[in-house]
């Protein structure tokens, strides 16, 4: 599963000016990028496109640099994400009963599709995201893995946006 905090492992909040962005070696660049999207591709795309006028047009790159990820981009991106991104900001109290619901029905998500589940919760209120991450992980059970893979770059391209949007310190990435 995939959330808006960082895991201990990868942090994802360090912050870059879109000028350092645009200026910094890609050494410096491409790492911090991948934190966004594991996608190799994905992150040389949007390096080898700078330098960005604004953060909207980096973050209209990355759209399209997602758009164009093909099933091994994909599955290379989904290697780095893990089942161990917690909620950001949730309540630890009383809440022990969902989350190993939550962990019971991203068991059987990875032994159906083979990767993390991915969801983006961005602008939900934190009480709300562990409720709307186990709907989400019920109802894509349902889904066929060709279906799935879909539905999963999407949600990808909206934790790249969201992640992308907080590294260079815009605070609505879409």
């Amino acid at each position: 599963m995939s959330f808006p905090t960082p895991s201990p492992s990868q942090p994802r909040t360090r912050r870059m000016s879109l000028e350092r962005l645009n200026t910094a070696a890609e050494a410096t660049v491409e790492p911090l990028l991948l934190r966004c999207c594991g996608s190799r591709r994905w992150a040389r795309r949007i390096v080898a496109h700078r330098p960005y006028p604004d953060v909207a047009a980096l973050l209209a790159a990355a759209d399209e640099a997602s758009y164009d990820l093909t099933s091994a981009d994909l599955r290379e991106a989904l290697v780095d994400e893990s089942a161990a991104h917690p909620l950001e900001g949730e309540p630890q109290l009383g809440i022990l009963a969902a989350h190993t619901a939550l962990r019971a029905a991203h068991g059987a998500y990875e032994r159906k599709f083979g990767h993390a589940f991915l969801c983006c919760l961005d602008g939900f209120a934190v009480e709300e995201r562990l409720d709307q991450a186990l709907a989400g992980i019920r109802l894509r059970l349902e889904n066929d893995a060709e279906d799935e893979l879909c539905v999963t770059a999407e949600e990808l391209r909206r934790l790249a946006q969201g992640r992308l949007g907080r590294l260079v310190g815009s605070d609505s990435p879409e």
